[in-house]
């Protein structure tokens, strides 16, 4: 009869096989059902009025079971991406699922993160420097206060992440797409983009000086309050952006703007009344 009743528990607990709380309170109940059983039956009960009264006696189990298994893996998943206060340089993370994943006060120098789904997961305070991230999907992840010198961004999935007073230092960003990108108080100064497209990019604040960012497409982007003292954008495709800054009527301003390389460059007819209102160099702009 022993048996029996494992055999009925193990059919009731089936869709939950693995998970630890579950399988614990399944050997607590069957120890239960055990003693329960051999008290029927020293009643004078048969096997099988037994057999009934001691599984009548479950009640209504199943609800309790799926609560149960519903937030061990909450639980389990809790403690499987939150990697805060984590030493963790160099660690293999290429190809992990990780959404909401927590890596705060971390040390993750050298990490691969390659082909990871870090979908809104959050980094900050942490030491990240020559990470790989390429062809990482980052969607609606969060990077504040990084040191991300000399990480690589190579075909990344940068889609409403935000990068906020981060260092990026040498960091490469290849062939990535940047949509609805935050760049708020970075120095810019020695990151490295080539070949990538900026779809509603908001620059704000950030230090862009003798920054080259030749031949690369800006739709919607806004270089709002951003330094940009000597940049090139040699060959670049320009729709829809906005260079108005705080300080758009001083002569600094103006000076900075002056200093712009667009060579070559093609603009909608917007951005180019814009810009040449802030008395830009445009003589080698095409309109279109």
């Amino acid at each position: 009869m022993n048996e029996r009743l494992t055999n009925y528990l193990n059919g009731l607990f089936a869709p939950y096989d693995g998970v630890k709380s579950v399988t614990e309170l399944k050997v607590d109940l069957l120890s239960d059902l055990q003693e329960r059983f051999r008290e029927l039956k020293a009643e004078g009960k048969d096997d099988e009025t037994a057999f009934e009264m001691t599984i009548d006696s479950i009640g209504d189990i199943e609800q309790t079971v799926l609560e149960v298994a519903n937030l061990s893996r909450s639980l389990e998943r809790q403690v499987v991406t939150n990697f805060s206060a984590s030493n963790l340089p160099k660690s293999d993370f290429a190809g992990v699922i990780a959404h909401k994943g927590k890596f705060t006060a971390s040390a993750l120098r050298g990490s691969d993160f390659t082909d990871a789904d870090l979908t809104g997961s959050s980094f900050a305070a942490s030491d990240v420097r020559g990470a790989l991230f390429d062809r990482a999907n980052l969607t609606d992840c969060n990077l504040t206060s990084l040191d991300l010198s000399d990480a690589s961004f190579i075909q990344s999935i940068l889609m409403r992440t935000n990068f906020s007073k981060s260092g990026l230092d040498g960091a490469k960003f290849i062939g990535a797409k940047l949509t609805d990108v935050k760049l708020t108080m970075i120095d810019l100064r020695k990151t490295i983009f080539e070949n990538c497209m900026f779809d509603g990019v908001d620059f704000n604040s950030s230090d862009l000086r003798g920054l080259c960012l030749d031949g690369q497409t800006f739709n919607g982007v806004k270089f709002e309050k951003a330094v940009l003292n000597e940049v090139s954008f040699r060959g670049a495709s320009f729709k829809n952006v906005s260079f108005h800054s705080s300080f758009t009527f001083s002569k600094k301003y103006y000076r900075a703007i002056k200093t712009i390389c667009f060579d070559g460059a093609m603009m909608d007819k917007l951005t180019y009344a814009a810009l040449k209102g802030m008395e830009a160099d445009l003589s080698k702009v095409t309109v279109r």
